[in-house]
């Protein structure tokens, strides 16, 4: 008896359009989960696997079962985890049909890697849908009482990566030109190079009484707010210890707080005091201060 011939394999590797599940790439907002959007709240609920990093917020992952998380972020070795294998893990679980959501904080397309994220699922055959979230570079900004603009102060807004790619040859910023925009400068993931980058504006130009603010896990339960100036902002920082996830706000806007958050009602909405006075009282007399070299050495990296 004859064997009935297989059919031809048509395969070219690419996912089974049957049986591929689908990515969906969710802004999670700054952290706090009532700013969730109702769509993102949904997919959390309903999805196989929720892969994620630390910038959504202990109350937002503890809301996620822990048997359907998986932590792209730093590793237990203090290592970061490669964005080529994230990229590699999404398309392994979208092929097994599993419908898995890629949680970022804030929003995905704002220095979030939602684009390249985005481009590899397309070129793997792989469906994918955007879920935009509230962007930290507003929302932490405006719950600590400051508006990104202000039409008596401000009519433009700049944002601005404070960590780029290291393996680029050179910076993509130019920070002569962002201090001669005179807008709004919010600046994401820049903690550690604080001072290196303030110098610039000063370099450019900028004026050293220019307000600054350094808002530390926006809506998180410990969030926590500072303020100073161009030349004051880096002992601010110290003085206050603070530490990544923050955004920094440059420009007159900053100032904005100081009228409003006696009745801010935001977490630490008049927690904080001004750390102004203690940096100055920290500062060095003139004689002893370093030179600008030592002064923008770098501090470390952010996350």
């Amino acid at each position: 008896m004859t064997e009935p011939a297989e059919p031809p394999d048509d395969s070219d590797g690419s996912p089974d359009s049957d049986t591929v599940g689908t990515v969906y790439l969710v802004g999670s907002g700054p952290g706090d989960p009532e700013l969730l959007t109702v769509k993102a709240k949904r997919l959390l609920e309903n999805a196989d696997v929720v892969l994620h990093d630390k910038l959504p917020g202990p109350e937002i992952l503890g809301e996620i079962p822990e048997a359907k998380r998986e932590d792209v972020g730093k590793r237990a070795d203090g290592e970061w985890t490669p964005q080529e294998y994230t990229n590699r893990r999404l398309v392994e679980l979208a092929s097994e049909g599993k419908t898995v959501v890629r949680l970022k904080g804030g929003d995905p397309f704002v220095f979030g890697r939602g684009g390249e994220e985005m481009e590899h699922l397309a070129a793997n055959e792989i469906p994918f849908e955007v879920v935009p979230g509230i962007t930290s570079a507003i929302a932490a900004a405006g719950v600590a009482g400051i508006p990104v603009t202000h039409r008596d102060h401000v009519s433009s807004v700049s944002f601005v990566t404070g960590h780029e790619d290291p393996t680029k040859a050179e910076s993509a910023v130019d920070w002569e030109a962002l201090a001669a925009t005179g807008g709004t400068l919010v600046v994401l993931m820049g903690v550690g190079k604080l001072p290196l980058y303030t110098q610039e504006l000063l370099d450019a130009g900028m004026a050293a009484d220019t307000p600054v603010a350094l808002v530390e896990r926006a809506t998180w339960p410990d969030m926590q707010v500072a303020t100073g100036t161009l030349d004051s902002i880096v002992e601010v920082r110290d003085a206050h210890e603070i530490e990544p996830p923050a955004i920094t706000v440059i420009g007159d806007v900053a100032a904005t707080r100081e009228r409003v958050v006696a009745f801010l009602s935001n977490r630490a909405g008049g927690v904080d005091a001004d750390a102004s006075a203690v940096a100055a009282e920290q500062r060095p007399d003139d004689t002893d201060a370093p030179d600008d070299a030592d002064s923008t050495a770098e501090t470390g990296g952010d996350t």
